[in-house]
């Protein structure tokens, strides 16, 4: 098992689609986000994989868009970082054909901050750091929503601009998912994707101000490009990740903060 870290910015796409291309019938070359998703490859899924005769290949990346370039492009066999909403919005946008093929887990999208300790303390005006991406945005308005602190439209994909009731004036400030961590500083609170937060030493189940509930339907998913769906290494990988050891592994771990889906 080879793993390598590809921490790129998003200028840096076509150093990412100048990967290897992917990987021969016995090779799966997967794009991942850090924690946990190469986490659970690395440590659980490579060693299932190699005693079924396969070497799994992590790349890691730190965005959302590369991984998926990548595997339209053919430079990965899979990418595992992602749920159905951003998917489907990824390639409306792009014009790719990615599509899920194991439902693995969830990450429970959490509300964090260094100023205040609970909601109750926002003041008029406060700064809210949330994804520009329209399934994460949508995620975290929701939950402003289930908090009983704004009212959006009833739309399919939420930003900011489809806020209807806003009565403590928040002022939102829109970045890359991966950013919003380091946004903690200066904003009040901050919408954080759990591989995001536990990559910063954050524990959602303690950390977070609040955190989606069980029933969220952001499942993660081990996606391929359209039409390599049944390979038998695709398979192989398949059945790997839904594995018992994957399961227990999560649970485990990460004690609470993310909980399988199968």
């Amino acid at each position: 098992m080879k793993i390598s870290k590809l921490l790129l910015p998003l200028a840096s796409i076509s150093l990412a689609l100048s990967l290897n291309a992917a990987g021969d019938a016995k090779t799966i070359i997967i794009g991942a986000t850090p924690v946990p998703h190469a986490e659970i490859l690395e440590e659980v899924v490579a060693p299932l994989l190699a005693k079924e005769g396969y070497k799994l290949e992590i790349k890691v990346f730190n965005d959302y868009v590369i991984p998926n370039l990548a595997t339209e492009q053919g430079d990965l066999d899979a990418n595992y970082f992602q749920g159905l909403p951003y998917m489907k919005a990824f390639n409306k946008d792009n014009k790719t054909h990615i599509v899920p093929t194991a439902g693995v887990h969830v990450e429970p999208m959490g509300i964090y901050s260094k100023k205040i300790k609970s909601l109750d303390e926002l003041k008029n005006g406060d700064i809210v750091a949330i994804s520009n991406n329209s399934a994460d945005s949508t995620r975290s308005i929701n939950l402003l929503e289930k908090a009983g602190i704004i009212k959006a439209n009833n739309s399919e994909y939420k930003s900011p601009l489809d806020i209807v009731e806003n009565p403590k004036n928040l002022k939102f400030k829109e970045m890359e998912s991966a950013q919003t961590p380091r946004a903690l500083d200066d904003v009040t609170i901050a919408f954080i994707n759990i591989n995001y937060a536990l990559d910063v030493g954050l524990k959602p189940t303690q950390d977070a101000l609040l955190l989606e509930g069980k029933d969220s339907p952001y499942t993660n998913f081990v996606a391929v490009k359209d039409g390599n769906e049944n390979l038998p290494k695709i398979k192989a990988l398949n059945k790997a990740i839904l594995s018992p050891e994957v399961k227990e592994f999560i649970i485990s771990r990460y004690k609470g903060a993310v909980i399988p889906s199968f």
